[in-house]
């Protein structure tokens, strides 16, 4: 069984088109590019659409990121059949036993199995192919404003030959891995496409001292806004 994986990587193209190649090709598609749970409705729900012209099985599970493991939501229902053409409405319910200070960060992937293929052929391979979609997870506090520009609240430093971010906001930030520093050509790059409340990232820094970083922010839907220059302190 060959597995195609839509899931952001790095740089700029990965955060402007998010899942804009699995939105062309057949498999199951959520109707948004985020999950976002907002913790005073205690849930939230994803319409995904069989594409497909077939039946398939509709698979849904959730990932931890390597930083956060606390198990913070379910998945209902986890298995279903869907139709071609049809649509499985998806709850993602959240089972936090204290109340949330941050925003948190986890992965839902929706994968779909094809079902009733016509058998093969004796003497003929046959390749199947499942399309996944690896969707971003954020969880919301209750009580926490919404912010359309999170990453104006982080902080950056350069220590010699070394690029410091830090984040004292309750918010998760979306950007670019790729940084320059200014003025000059100086580079950095960041270990991951989000800096997670609380967090400080050092990553090395070429070009010798700068004045200012320019990064490209994401919005929390993941689509790339204009690039973003921070003082560095």
């Amino acid at each position: 069984m060959l597995t195609t994986s839509f899931k952001p990587t790095t740089g700029l193209l990965a955060l402007t088109l998010l899942f804009g190649a699995g939105a062309q090709a057949d498999g199951m598609i959520p109707d948004t590019s985020v999950v976002i749970v907002y913790e005073a409705e205690g849930e939230a729900a994803v319409s995904v659409t069989n594409t497909d012209s077939q039946l398939a099985l509709l698979h849904v599970t959730l990932e931890d990121i390597p930083e956060d493991k606390e198990p913070l939501l379910v998945v209902t229902p986890p298995l279903s059949r869907v139709e071609a053409s049809k649509s499985q409405l998806v709850r993602f319910i959240l089972q936090s036993q204290q109340p949330l200070l941050t925003q948190r960060l986890k992965r839902a992937i929706f994968e779909g199995m094809p079902q009733g293929r016509p058998a093969t052929e004796a003497g003929h391979a046959r390749v199947g192919v499942t399309v996944r979609q690896n969707l971003p997870v954020i969880i919301h506090p209750k009580g926490l404003a919404l912010n359309r520009t999170p990453w104006t609240h982080l902080t950056w430093s350069q220590h010699g030959s070394t690029l410091q971010v830090r984040n004292d906001s309750p918010y998760v930030v979306r950007l670019a891995q790729e940084l320059r520093l200014l003025p000059g050509d100086g580079k950095a790059m960041l270990p991951r496409t989000y800096v997670l409340p609380g967090e400080t990232l050092s990553v090395p820094a070429t070009g010798g001292p700068a004045s200012k970083v320019r990064l490209q922010p994401a919005t929390v839907y993941g689509f790339a806004v204009a690039a973003y220059e921070a003082p560095l302190t």
